[in-house]
Parts: structure tokens; sequence; C-alpha cells
């Protein structure tokens, strides 16, 4: 255990004095690095393989001497301890190299997502005053190299581009570009006790869902997200038995620490990265690796059921436990898990901001099926109110509130939002409209933000209605949810139009790729209107409009 004084960064939000201490003394805060569990794995079982990502097959002790290699490579770049750098990188074991790296070193990785463009990794670069990104070479069709360039040009604390892959060949970079390759086998000069972060320091700056625009900065420390894996390993029941299937986007809360990778690790299990949950590649993977757990959403696990039953391709029994989350699971879609893929259900409803809920393994089918879980610590403290912020019996519908050991006070760098999100007192309004049941199990009923969510991507349709402002001739517009049978919802876009002016979806679209937006954002129908339904004190009725939106797929399903 490190005892020097945490590192100071300007716009965290810090735990009251108060409430530090009680967690401490609690033992619900250990004062320790993550880094410290993990190596504390790798003295237990070094030659034991803890990744695998294809054809490579890596031990607790070249995976941790790929991460020191690495984290002397940040260092030698004059990437300190406190700075901080946007990650976005494929799921490979290079991601997991380097993310252990910065907490090794007390480097602060901002973890964009893969399907972010110029227009959402400028906006992190420039929040979270980046002093380098790290990208992939391509992505499909793009070249994420020149995307890295655009936002050094744009961003002047970012002083170096690291490249998983090949390095471009601009001769006028605005950073120069370094491969991240290179920096894997550097001979390690530092010892952990130089660097190593105390538990009260930042270990990573998660994305929000946000409602208001794009993403928000959430503040994690190794304190409070150790305990945040620590307990969704024992309700998970995580061992060093486990083999983890990580197949969705490994810089989502979900699949990195609840448990996921990192819970896997600390217990002395192996990881097993694909680069997507697509179910051919991923139920050979289940059978061939011996996956024991996995992580999905609810549009993925419908597409491994209805795989399942068409192809058969599952046909050991090794899966022990499926984690649904990201988005409610539609109770008929949860009673098909375990009769199709052979595993047990474990539901989970929570949000990168902290409070974790999750269904036991040993919970009655009918608690698994048709609710989202409990809270996975006897710590939490969850609130569910009316609209004046009073408490509503059990079985009623209302605001989800919450505080708690690894529930963080604040977003970073944002006070405006933290007036509107926090209570004095520390509660997190989370936007969930929640039933708390009598056995304390929480139903999710809807959401009280304005977003849309797309597959477990959080879309702000704020954001979007702001692009759509852009257009000539658009006089208002409304972003909604329409119901999807595969994604659960999908974007729609209301809009009115002034006489003498056409917008089009391509219109809308054509806009947003320029801008550099990530894909899953983009709408994918446009409605026009001669005039915005409006509720009774003016404002527009978007309650209206996704039931208009669920009409119009109904009668045209009707026809089809």
């Amino acid at each position: 255990m490190t005892t020097r004084t945490p590192l100071s960064i300007e716009g965290v939000v810090p735990w009251p004095d108060d409430v530090a201490e009680r967690y401490r003394k609690a033992g619900y805060w250990q004062g320790v690095s993550i880094g410290s569990h993990i190596a504390e794995q790798v003295g237990l079982r070094p030659d034991d393989v803890a990744l695998v990502d294809g054809s490579i097959r890596l031990t607790y002790r070249q995976l941790w001497d790929k991460a020191a290699s690495c984290a002397q490579h940040l260092l030698d770049l004059s990437i300190a301890p406190g700075d901080r750098i946007v990650l976005q990188l494929p799921n490979s074991w290079e991601f997991v190299a380097l993310t252990l790296a910065c907490f090794r070193v007390g480097v602060v990785p901002v973890m964009a997502l893969p399907a972010h463009r110029k227009h959402e990794l400028t906006h992190l670069a420039s929040l979270s005053e980046a002093t380098a990104i790290v990208v992939a070479d391509i992505d499909r069709d793009t070249d994420l190299r020149q995307i890295a360039q655009q936002v050094a040009a744009d961003v002047p604390t970012i002083r170096t581009v690291l490249v998983h892959g090949e390095l471009s060949t601009d001769a006028t970079p605005h950073a120069p570009e370094r491969a991240l390759a290179a920096g894997m086998d550097v001979p390690v000069r530092f010892a952990d006790t130089d660097y190593e972060p105390t538990g009260a320091d930042v270990a990573c700056l998660l994305l929000s869902g946000g409602t208001t625009g794009l993403p928000k900065l959430i503040v994690r420390t190794h304190d409070d997200y150790i305990y945040n894996i620590l307990r969704c390993n024992d309700v998970t029941e995580m061992n060093s038995d486990t083999v983890y299937l990580g197949a969705l986007p490994s810089s989502h809360n979900f699949p990195l620490a609840c448990p996921g990778i990192l819970g896997a690790l600390f217990v002395g299990g192996r990881t097993v990265m694909l680069p997507s949950p697509a179910p051919e590649r991923a139920l050979r993977t289940i059978d061939a690796e011996g996956i024991t757990v996995a992580t999905v959403v609810p549009a993925v696990a419908q597409t491994w059921i209805e795989h399942q039953r068409e192809h058969h391709t599952l046909t050991g029994n090794t899966l022990r436990v499926l984690q649904v989350g990201g988005s409610r699971m539609p109770d008929e879609l949860a009673a098909r898990v375990e009769p199709v893929l052979g595993a047990r259900l474990q539901q989970v409803f929570g949000m990168a901001e902290g409070l974790i809920n999750m269904t036991r393994l040993d919970d009655d089918p009918e608690i698994i099926t048709n609710t989202q879980g409990r809270p996975v610590s006897e710590a939490d403290e969850i609130a569910v109110v009316d609209e004046i912020g009073d408490p509503v019996p059990d079985g009623t519908p209302g605001a989800l509130l919450t505080r708690g050991p690894y529930t963080p006070r604040g977003y970073f760098r944002a006070p405006e939002h933290n007036a509107k999100a926090f209570t004095p007192d520390g509660w997190y309004a989370s936007g969930d409209i929640v039933v708390r049941r009598p056995d304390g199990n929480l139903v999710v009923a809807g959401r009280d933000k304005d977003m849309i969510n797309r597959g477990g991507e959080k879309i702000s349709a704020e954001e979007i209605e702001n692009f759509a402002y852009q257009l000539d001739g658009v006089d208002m517009a409304a972003a909604v949810a329409m119901p999807d049978p595969k994604l659960g919802e999908r974007l729609c876009l209301y809009v009115t139009v002034a006489p003498g002016h056409e917008v089009t979806l391509d219109d809308v679209v054509t806009l947003m790729n320029e801008a550099g937006v990530a894909r899953f954002k983009l709408p994918e129908r446009l409605v026009l209107v001669d005039q915005m339904p409006t509720t009774k004190v003016g404002k527009i009725d978007k309650k209206a409009m996704r039931e208009d939106i669920r009409e119009r797929l109904a009668r045209e399903d009707a026809t089809s």
C-alpha cells in the first residue's frame, strides 16, 4: 500500500471527508491500487493463462510484464501520473495491457468507444485535456489515424498519437505518431513503488450515456472501482476456474468491471477476447475455450438464442452464467435463455456512474425472468421517489436515486450538470423509472431522461436535435425512440419544415457524417409533420410522438 498523497486533478468532485472515512473504516475502501490485486494473482499463478486473443495466449506473468513495458513507454513519452489519455482500441490483448499500464503508474485512461469518431473524440480529449490519444490504424473503411490527427489539431494538449497497427504515411502530422507495439517490450526502469497510485487516486474516466449532448466523464477511483469489481465478483461467483468471454466493447463499464475482464483477473481466471459478439464465432468460442461466464446486451442475447435454435452451434455445457444488461430485457426473451443456451441468466441493471443491481444465481426463476435484480452491496442506498422527491410505496413506479461507496459524487468538470444530477447530500438521480418490489428487487419501467437506448448504446436526443437545427429550413426537431424487436429502440427524428424548404433523412445523415459523428447515433427514420404535438404547458410532447411512431410501425407491419 502506498502512503503518498493522492494526485490532485482539477475538476474531480471528492467524496466528503466524513463519508470517505466511514467507507474506509467499514472496509469498503482498501486504500490500494487496482494493480495490487492483479500483482497478487501474478505472484500466485504466474504461468496460468490470463488472456486469450486469437492465437495469442498470455500468462499472468507475460501480461504483467507487457503492462510494465507499456507503462515505461508512456513515461518515456512524458505521459506522467495524473495525465489523461483518450483510449480507443478494439477488443484485444493490447487494450488490456495498456489499461493495466495506466493503472500501474497513475495515468488516467478516458474510455472512448470504438464507434466514436472525430465529433466525440475531440470532445473527450478537450474536456479531459488529454496529452495523448490511442487508436487503431483502420476500422473497416475509416482511417482512425487521420481522425486522431484531426483531434490533435483541435486539442492543443495532445502531444502524442499512439497507433495500434501500422503507422500512417503522413509527413506532417499535428502530433507525432508512435507504434503501440513498440512499447510492449521496452526495458522497464521503474519500480512499482515509484508510481503506484493510492486508493483515492483517479483510476479511469468512464463515459456517461448522457441526455444533454455529448458524453460526460465519470470519475472512478481505485478505491471505488475495486469495491465495484469485488462485489460483482461475489454476486457472479467468479473464481480461478472462471473463463470469461469479453465480446462487448471493453471500454464499457459492464464488460470491463461488472465484474468483466478486471473481475476475472482479480480472482486468477481467464479472459477470452473477441472483436464482436456475432453469434457464430461467439458460440463456437464458448465451446472451444470452455467459456463459463459471458456478458451481452439483450439484442445480442436474442441473436445467440435464434442462432442456437437454428444451427445448434453450442454443443458443450460449460457456459454457467449469461449476464444480460445495458437495456431492459423483455421477460419473454429472459425466459428463453436457460432452455436454449443452457446457462443461468443473470440480469444486470446498472450504470457507469456507480450502482449495480443483479439477480442472484440462486434466485427463483420468477425473479430472474421478471426483475433486474437488487443492489450488489449492502452499502448501496437507493430511494424510489415521486416528482417532488417523496418516497413512493413498493410496487409504485418512481425515479431512482442512489448513493454508496462506488457511486461518485459528481461528473468531471461539469458543475452545472452536477447541480441537477446530484443532491447536496450526495444522492445521484439516475434518470431511471423503476418499481421496487416488496422482495427488494427492481423492475425497470423506463426513463425520465431524454435518451434513446439503441442496443445498449445510449444516444442523447438533444445532440441529434442540435444537428437537425443546422439544416436550412428546419423549424423544430425532436428525436425519439421507436421500438425495434432486435435492438430494443432505434432513433426516429420528427421535424417541421419552413415553407419552401425540403429536408430528407439523407440530409441529416450527411450532415452528421461530415461532422464525424459515431454511426450508431445516425437517425434511421425521418417523420415530417406540420406541427409538433405539445403538452398543456406548451412543451413538445415526446410521449405523443413515441406513441405516434409505434402506431405508424404497427400499421406498416399490418400491411406488409
